[in-house]
């Protein structure tokens, strides 16, 4: 997991992890799958200004987007699952064989993902991207919100070879320390978070081709409900 070089500097080190086995889905969720959700009373519809600006992300084989992290948590545990944690997703995203993007090394094109676009496209519509497990869109249509809190210095942790973040207490600190050493740019483009935010990977349709590297670590606020943010559910081998 994670990069000795290139990225950001909360992509650093490279170390190794050790996982449970676990399911992933193949697919992002779609706004049909998210319906049967909403249509059963367990979740609620996505965000109305989603809605009403992007009318054309609204295809039901389209990801669904413009839902907060308790909102795909509670569609998660509705269908048996739960959210990925961020280090099953990468290995989900690039194996053992230090891939630089999920489908390779390839550079990114419209073949394979959905990227420098104004709209995510149906799920499942670019086989040419599948990770080395057969997962589609691992990269770019629309970033997914994991189980975990963004740590910035989770690899440096005595858990990072479980893949595990630090308690929230221990973000805040790793947080307030970065403003201190005025070291904006750690954590990536994105502002160093001012609470426990939620990790989110994978790049989306508005992302540029670098940014969908496996190793790319993004952080929102899990009440963010906006249209490149989707998810995909996970699941414990019994």
């Amino acid at each position: 997991m994670g990069a000795n070089e290139g990225g950001e500097e909360d992509e650093h080190p490279a170390h190794t992890v050790t996982l449970a086995p676990f399911f992933l889905d193949r697919t992002e969720v779609s706004n049909a799958q998210w319906g049967e959700c909403v249509a059963a009373k367990a979740c609620r519809a996505k965000s109305d200004s989603v809605r009403s600006q992007h009318p054309d992300f609204d295809g039901p084989s389209q990801p669904v987007s413009g839902i907060s992290w308790d909102d795909a948590r509670g569609y998660c545990e509705w269908r048996g699952k739960r959210l990925p944690r961020e280090a099953e997703f990468e290995k989900a995203a690039r194996d053992t064989d230090d891939r630089h993007f999920a489908w390779g090394n390839e550079p990114p094109t419209h073949e394979r993902t959905v990227f420098s676009s104004a709209r995510p496209e149906d799920v499942g519509t670019h086989p040419a991207g599948r990770g080395p497990y057969g997962h589609d869109d691992l990269a770019g249509n629309v970033w997914e919100w994991m189980q975990d809190e963004y740590d910035p210095y989770a690899y440096r942790r005595p858990t990072a070879g479980e893949g595990k973040p630090g308690s929230c207490a221990e973000i805040t600190a790793a947080q307030d320390e970065l403003r201190r050493n005025h070291q904006q740019g750690f954590t990536g483009t994105n502002p160093i978070p001012e609470e426990c935010e939620h990790s989110i990977r994978g790049g989306a349709y508005n992302y540029d081709a670098h940014g969908l590297r496996v190793t790319n670590r993004v952080h929102h606020p899990g009440r963010y409900r906006i249209p490149m943010l989707g998810l995909r559910c996970a699941k414990d081998v019994q």
